[in-house]
């Protein structure tokens, strides 16, 4: 019993490397032998393009991981690559750097003074627990609020001298892995308080957040489905190219900054208190307010990050396409979702992990690349890529023994309750028939 429990809890990562088997035996082979689907630049080629969809899927888990959905993450990331193009091919004050660099000042300076206030209180705490007493959270108003705010001002404003400094010129890797990110935190911040002040339901926020996002990308591009091309010629940072390089010739630097999400995060929720907070609140709402947690903050948290790595994975786009779009991210938070629902996080929310999600990612990665090596028609990759989800979400959240288990419980009730065959196939202490439908609906 030991051992299939063992393997039911670890079926995720089975079905994995039952994937890469299959790869494997059906991949082609080159003119030398070598198998295609097996070969490093295939593999690492995979994970470079996993990691966009990883980066959104990673903000995506903590949203729903809440009960909630984030159906906006897609036209962000879309708007941040229209900011970062533009930031690096077009000098002056553009669309792009009249909304990036106020959003870059705000975000940082509220950052800062947020971080100052957390680590005094931290202090505070971890002195009173040393000093034998009982630990008080509590903090003078000198060192709760006007230190932080202080801090705060001061990087704001050293903040924004270095990015207003930029707005002449072409904006470097640095500039932009802060202007942009910044932009797209922005806009999670207001689904979250629309969702927490205004008390509306998640996916009508977010729905006309994808809307008004693409548009404000499509007016800031300037026409339609604009392209803003990046290195034609000299008009983008040679720095740049980095962002497309491998590190170290091991890894795609695109995907260390999945990993390094995935690793953070994970961290995150496995081990602090936003992270346990976060698990309660998804499992019963109503429960976690009554325990005292401040439901509506965390909220607002989970949303903020989606946004910020979105806004991270449109900088990556830009990186590896050379390109900026307003809808690059068409259809990403579908794929997000894939992923996290494949990797056994529940839509219901309070259940599942950052770890699913990645072994997700990967499961729905390896899957395209298979079906792209066999050359199967895009249309067909579509249905089959929907018919291996179901199969997989039947088996992860074991509904099929459970459909299993009803359709042969409801035909040895029928059996009991039919009328022509109720004489000969009774048993002596057999139900009737409503007493039988009664704990048939009893037991779905």
């Amino acid at each position: 019993m030991k051992v299939l429990r063992l393997l039911s809890r670890t079926k995720l990562y089975w079905g994995l490397l039952l994937i890469c088997l299959i790869g494997g035996l059906t991949s082609p082979h080159t003119s030398s032998g070598s198998n295609i689907f097996l070969s490093y630049a295939n593999l690492t080629d995979v994970l470079r393009q996993v990691s966009i969809t990883g980066l959104v899927a990673t903000g995506m888990t903590m949203v729903i991981l809440l009960g909630g959905i984030d159906l906006s993450v897609g036209s962000v990331m879309g708007f941040s690559t229209v900011i970062c193009a533009m930031l690096l091919t077009k000098p002056g004050l553009t669309a792009a750097s009249a909304m990036g660099v106020p959003a870059a000042t705000i975000v940082s300076g509220v950052a800062t003074a947020l971080l100052a206030r957390f680590i005094f209180r931290g202090l505070a705490r971890g002195r009173d627990i040393g000093a034998g007493r009982r630990p008080d959270i509590a903090v003078s108003p000198w060192r709760s609020l006007w230190i932080p705010a202080l801090l705060g001002v001061l990087c704001a404003t050293a903040v924004a001298w270095w990015t207003t400094g930029q707005v002449p010129t072409k904006f470097g890797v640095l500039g932009v892995l802060l202007v942009a990110p910044c932009l797209a935190l922005v806009l999670g911040a207001i689904n979250g308080l629309l969702i927490v002040a205004g008390r509306l339901q998640p996916f009508i926020v977010t729905l006309a957040m994808m809307v008004s996002a693409l548009g404000v990308a499509r007016l800031t591009a300037g026409q339609d489905n604009a392209v803003v091309p990046v290195y034609t010629g000299t008009n983008a940072t040679e720095a740049f190219e980095m962002l497309r390089s491998m590190l170290w010739g091991v890894l795609p630097v695109p995907s260390v900054f999945f990993l390094a999400a995935i690793i953070l995060f994970g961290a995150i929720m496995r081990f602090t208190t936003f992270g346990r907070y976060a698990y309660a609140i998804g499992g019963n709402v109503e429960a976690a307010k009554l325990s005292g947690i401040k439901v509506a903050q965390v909220q607002l948290t989970a949303y903020l990050l989606s946004g910020l790595l979105a806004g991270i994975a449109g900088v990556l786009f830009v990186a590896q396409y050379r390109q900026g779009k307003p809808d690059a991210g068409a259809g990403l938070e579908l794929d997000a979702i894939a992923a996290v629902v494949i990797g056994g996080t529940s839509l219901m929310g309070g259940r599942g992990g950052l770890a699913g999600t990645f072994v997700g990612v990967l499961i729905f990665g390896l899957l395209s690349d298979i079906l792209q090596l066999q050359n199967i028609d895009s249309n067909v990759q579509l249905l089959m890529k929907g018919l291996i989800i179901v199969g997989t979400v039947l088996v992860q959240e074991q509904n099929l023994g459970q459909l299993i288990g009803r359709w042969r419980f409801s035909r040895s009730v029928e059996a009991q309750v039919d009328p022509k065959t109720a004489e000969t196939h009774r048993l002596p202490n057999a139900p009737t028939a409503d007493f039988a439908r009664e704990d048939l609906d009893e037991a779905s």
